[in-house]
């Protein structure tokens, strides 16, 4: 046998002993094809986030149908995603103003973390010290798992390209990893944070020209903060360095618990669409790579370390409904309650500004605000709802409005509304306000009161 024929019988000999598989003839499998569905559902949550959670657990337990949409592979949003771990404020004034599934959530995770509470009943001379610390991964897990109890369809990568109204229904179309989904229900509530589903629908969106600056949230270690000669250093960099030293609220039952944390501004951040997200990300990871290797050059911190990146910029305002009623500055710090009211919100007006110092306006004594349904609803709308910051509200207003304790309570209430509207085949703006807070406060929610 020539040499060339020898060495291609043995090359031919090795790959069949190699791949016996292939020897047998197996063959490839077929080709890649969308699998189109067809959904039918009372209630679709679009958005699995801090409102988006809370709301598809209170209607799944009231008995609807349940769909929530969720574009990522977890629950949890900001909390998660975001990283911003406590999801305050839940108490005012020595009482608590928000409870239900939200406080059933955060509680249970508290404990399975084995930490303890801030004392609720001392008046704290700074409003963060009555933040509830969350461990982010299990606040995950008991996130889907109540959900998935709950009897929640949960249907992750996928999110809505289309939605009309159609002889009383909701007709949402999805696309996902490898699904195209149509999705038939009774009520809408957009829990997206940016109103997107609620412009898709033909609803009026509201948002200031300049927004405040998204946060990508990280940890650093590997140096000692106490022995840096902050002499040496410029100004610019105390912060950061000293924030990852703070100590948490948090308390073990052994030692103190220390929670890392801090964050860099990212201008502008957007959510509302896949190309503003990708460049919200991209400009907070080049910052954050930048000052990375800008500390490293500061004596103490040449051994310093990136320890943890949260998956997404943290985004604090996009875009707001045009709703029935629009909560006002002067209705939050006036604490303002009406008839409709449906859930509290304690937190001073809270306005980032880029390169300026945050304004702030702390509420007076015994001052808390409330959030009626009508904010909750589009103007000209039927069978939809929002839930979150896209709360309609002025800029002020959000920026308090829109922290997780708060939406956490928007949530159930939405998904209150949208029980009893199925049920009573209307819409949430024509459900008896009464029966709304009876049924939330089987659910252990906290109604406001005049």
């Amino acid at each position: 046998m020539e040499r060339r024929s020898m060495l291609k019988s043995l090359g031919a000999l090795s790959l069949g002993m190699a791949t016996p598989a292939l020897a047998k003839g197996e063959v490839l499998a077929s080709p890649y094809a969308v699998n189109h569905q067809q959904v039918e559902t009372d209630i679709l949550i679009v958005g699995g986030g801090t409102a988006g959670v809370i709301a598809a657990i209170q209607a799944g337990r009231a008995g609807a149908r349940t769909t929530l949409i969720e574009s990522g592979s977890q629950l949890g949003g900001t909390t998660t995603t975001g990283g911003v771990a406590f999801p305050g404020i839940f108490h005012a004034w020595g009482k608590q103003i928000i409870g239900g599934i939200s406080w059933e959530l955060v509680m249970d995770c508290v404990q399975l973390n084995g930490d303890l509470l801030p004392n609720f009943s001392l008046l704290p001379d700074r409003h963060w010290k009555h933040q509830v610390t969350v461990n982010a991964p299990l606040y995950t897990l008991l996130a889907e798992e109540k959900c998935l109890e709950a009897g929640v369809d949960i249907r992750y990568y996928e999110t809505p390209h289309q939605i009309e109204y159609q002889e009383g229904k909701w007709l949402v179309e999805t696309v996902g990893k490898g699904t195209n989904a149509r999705i038939s229900c009774k009520q809408v509530i957009d829990c997206t944070g940016n109103a997107l589903i609620a412009s898709m629908a033909g609803f009026d969106v509201l948002r200031e020209a300049d927004t405040q600056p998204g946060s990508l949230v990280f940890r650093i270690g590997g140096y000692d903060y106490d022995a840096l000669d902050l002499s040496q250093i410029p100004k610019q960099y105390h912060r950061v360095l000293r924030q990852n030293m703070l100590e948490s609220q948090v308390r073990t039952s052994r030692e103190h618990s220390y929670v890392p944390y801090s964050y860099v501004y990212v201008p502008g951040a957007d959510s509302t669409t896949s190309e503003s997200h990708t460049l919200a990300n991209q400009q907070g990871r080049s910052t954050l790579l930048q000052l990375v290797r800008e500390l490293r050059s500061l004596p103490g911190c040449e051994n310093l370390k990136l320890q943890d990146l949260k998956t997404e910029t943290a985004v604090r305002e996009t875009y707001r409904i045009d709703g029935v009623y629009q909560l006002t500055h002067q209705d939050y710090v006036q604490g303002k309650v009406f008839e409709d009211s449906l859930s509290y919100s304690f937190y001073p007006i809270d306005l980032h500004r880029e390169g300026k110092s945050i304004y702030q306006e702390f509420l007076k004594p015994d001052v808390v605000a409330s959030i009626p349904l009508r904010a909750l609803i589009p103007k000209k709308s039927r069978n939809f709802l929002v839930a979150g910051r896209c709360v309609s509200s002025d800029r002020l207003a959000n920026s308090a409005l829109r922290v997780q304790a708060s939406c956490m309570g928007m949530g159930q209430a939405a998904a209150a509304a949208a029980v009893l509207a199925c049920r009573q085949n209307t819409t949430p703006g024509e459900v008896p306000i009464d029966e709304v807070k009876q049924l939330l406060m089987e659910h252990g929610a906290i109604v406001p009161t005049k």
